[in-house]
């Protein structure tokens, strides 16, 4: 018998089928994994089951009976709650106030909060959570803002839970620890579905693993008699290396100075006296939480925010006033952070967007007119050399193409133009094993060809796999620059955490 059963699932958008005829069944006291590549669908089948969407076809049983989730609130009355990807917390209202928001005890018209608190309270010690239930939502880390999500389902007594990519902005420490509190609610006798694509975390807490591919079942399987090689094949299609060979770096000159770079706002400083080098041949990843100080830091080295001291050099040559085209010109290439919003023109061709940064010169303009046949042979070029798969070829329009060849045409770009830094930024998020192991090829071959890259990860399999040497950023200082050969996922977390600090200069 299974607790919960969604039977022949059909959901779709405007020209695209998000989740094709699926069933899943999740057991009572199971932890249930959901792997698949970027809109493979799963966000998407568990929006359905908490009734964020309702599909075109389909029924969801619970204990055997059908049952009809029109919104979020029937979900909770039958015991489903959501820890979603993006946390839903009001930031200026306290733990406390957050976790009983929607579900509040009132007496004529006043707040009850003290069974509440009392209630809160006996969960966070049952769980180890140790939170101050009176601080506000902003002054919290992210790891205790998501155990207020969790809490909030537990205060609603919801029996099944889904997480949704619960540990992409977790250290080390809180992924551990969250792992912990999933093994112990299933012990209780919670039924978990867990949404992500990381095989490690599959491998350490799941019992079952449901794999979704373009919005299709292609099934379901024991965690602990499968391999991680054979879900990533079951995921994607074919096989993956899941691990990276790499010879030793051969480190060459400084391409990249920074000297006492800082930069403050209203509220804080942003930038704190940041110096390193970024040397030929070698690739040096910048580690850290999400939020510490890593995209003001790029936004500074490529132009697009102004720094208030310090230098920035590039092979000898003061670039820190230097315009966005004169740092492109000085040999920088940045694969951005949001590919959408500052790495295409969304309602452009490919082909625009592979000149982006040289439209002006010569080859692809005479006059001021754009040499349209010649763009378009350069793309179909590109198209070849990094296997970009796209609809109508160089003249597809960048917004409908897939996440992983959308990342493949900004690659594309940046690299064809021979630069001597290559500023990577998240280059992986949100794309499919076999797109991150492409990517990081491309990465290694900039290495090996002598170039500079600078990589921005907060995956730390990325971090650990991909450098030559790490840097943490922790509230916009530089703690620590460790050797990945060296350094433990536990180490290299409390850096992250600011717990621990190496002076050691970079």
């Amino acid at each position: 018998m299974y607790i919960i059963e969604m039977r022949n699932i059909t959901k779709e958008f405007p020209g695209i089928i998000a989740n094709d005829d699926i069933t899943l069944q999740l057991k009572k006291a199971e932890i249930h994994a959901l792997l698949g590549e970027n809109g493979a669908g799963k966000s998407t089948l568990m929006s359905v089951l908490f009734g964020l969407y309702k599909p075109e076809k389909g029924s969801i049983y619970k204990n055997e009976k059908q049952v009809n989730i029109t919104g979020p609130g029937d979900a909770n009355l039958l015991g489903i709650g959501m820890v979603h990807q993006h946390f839903k917390l009001v930031h200026n209202f306290t733990v406390l106030e957050n976790i009983v928001l929607g579900v509040e005890t009132t007496k004529n018209g006043v707040l009850q909060m003290k069974e509440a608190r009392e209630k809160v309270a006996n969960l966070s010690k049952r769980y180890g959570f140790d939170i101050d239930l009176d601080k506000e939502i902003r002054h919290i880390s992210v790891g205790m803002q998501q155990r207020v999500e969790i809490l909030k389902m537990l205060y609603r007594d919801n029996e099944i839970l889904i997480f949704d990519e619960p540990t992409a902005v977790l250290t080390p420490q809180e992924i551990e620890a969250l792992m912990q509190t999933m093994r112990d609610m299933a012990a209780e006798g919670k039924s978990i579905l867990f949404i992500t694509h990381k095989l490690d975390e599959i491998k350490q807490v799941a019992d079952r693993c449901s794999v979704l591919r373009k919005g299709q079942m292609i099934g379901t399987v024991d965690v602990a008699s499968s391999s991680k090689e054979e879900l990533s094949e079951m995921m994607v299609g074919r096989k993956v290396s899941l691990s990276l060979n790499k010879a030793e770096a051969k480190v060459g000159d400084t391409i990249l100075k920074v000297r006492n770079l800082s930069q403050k706002s209203a509220e804080k400083d942003k930038l704190k006296n940041i110096s390193f080098d970024v040397k030929a041949g070698e690739i040096l990843c910048i580690a850290g939480i999400e939020g510490n100080g890593q995209t003001d830091l790029i936004y500074a080295l490529t132009g697009l925010d102004d720094i208030d001291s310090g230098e920035i050099y590039m092979e000898g040559e003061d670039i820190s006033k230097a315009k966005i085209r004169k740092r492109t010109e000085a040999g920088i290439a940045h694969i951005p952070e949001d590919r959408h919003k500052h790495g295409l023109v969304l309602d452009y061709s490919l082909a625009y967007n592979t000149i982006l940064q040289t439209y002006y010169n010569k080859d692809f303009q005479q006059n001021g007119f754009l040499k349209k046949q010649t763009i378009l042979d350069h793309a179909k070029r590109l198209i070849d050399r990094f296997d970009i798969r796209s609809g109508q070829g160089a003249e597809t329009v960048a917004r409908s193409m897939s996440g992983g060849n959308q990342q493949k045409v900004i690659l594309a770009r940046e690299i064809d133009r021979d630069p001597k830094l290559l500023i990577a930024v998240q280059p992986t998020r949100g794309l499919d094993v076999g797109a991150i192991e492409y990517i990081h090829q491309q990465l290694l071959a900039q290495r090996d060809s002598g170039k500079a890259v600078l990589l921005i990860s907060l995956e730390l399999e990325e971090v650990m796999n991909v450098s030559d040497r790490i840097l943490v950023m922790y509230e916009g200082e530089i703690v620590a620059n460790v050797d990945p050969k060296k350094v433990t996922f536990q180490e290299l977390g409390l850096y992250m955490s600011g717990a621990k600090r190496d002076e050691v200069a970079v």
